[in-house]
């Protein structure tokens, strides 16, 4: 069955609902019914535009996100991974962290939204960090023989999941530049 398009701004408002929606009740509480209701539209639209609830959250997820890694190009890795941390303000960056802490439960509990996850929102995000860190490689800031090349998405990731556990405090942009200056570039060597 074909999808009937939505607009640009309706699609917004729908995905901007389901994140509502997902700060306040969290993913296991979050259903259909209530995307339905808080949208204004029929369960059926929302499964056959989106398939699933996991589809529908991750999706919303990838909307927020303002632009993909691959789009960033300042001719450094550093000016890279700078550009790329400031395109979102603190406040955005504690609400997404907040849903990604909210997630990681829901994550273990569900395959399904682990796959979609995975498949819509990790793995674009990887094959953007590799691409940086290729173009690192092609000009020369970084060995292709480092072997912290690979660990750069867990002590990425690792940032964003455990400063809130460490330090009760939300991660910000003064703390990821910091940390990607003080413990990324260097082992990079860059």
């Amino acid at each position: 069955m074909a999808r009937t398009r939505l607009t640009p701004e309706r699609e917004g408002e729908m995905y901007g609902a389901v994140l509502d929606l997902l700060r306040e009740v969290g993913y296991d509480a979050l259903t259909m019914d209530a995307v339905a209701a808080r949208t204004r539209s029929s369960k059926a639209t929302l499964y056959r535009q989106w398939g699933s609830k996991p589809e529908l959250v991750v999706k919303a997820l990838r909307h927020n996100k303002p632009v993909s890694l691959t789009e960033i190009d300042t001719g450094s890795l550093r000016g890279d991974i700078h550009a790329a941390l400031t395109r979102t303000d603190d406040c955005q960056m504690e609400k997404d962290a907040a849903l990604l802490r909210g997630l990681s439960h829901a994550v273990h509990e569900s395959p399904e939204l682990h796959q979609a996850l995975r498949e819509l929102l990790i793995e674009p995000e990887m094959t953007g960090l590799d691409e940086l860190l290729r173009r690192a490689v092609a000009r020369g800031e970084v060995a292709p023989d480092n072997p912290a090349l690979k660990y750069i998405p867990h002590l990425v990731v690792g940032a964003l999941a455990t400063r809130q556990l460490i330090e009760n405090r939300p991660v910000d942009q003064a703390f990821l530049i910091d940390y990607v200056d003080s413990v990324v570039l260097p082992a990079l060597g860059a």
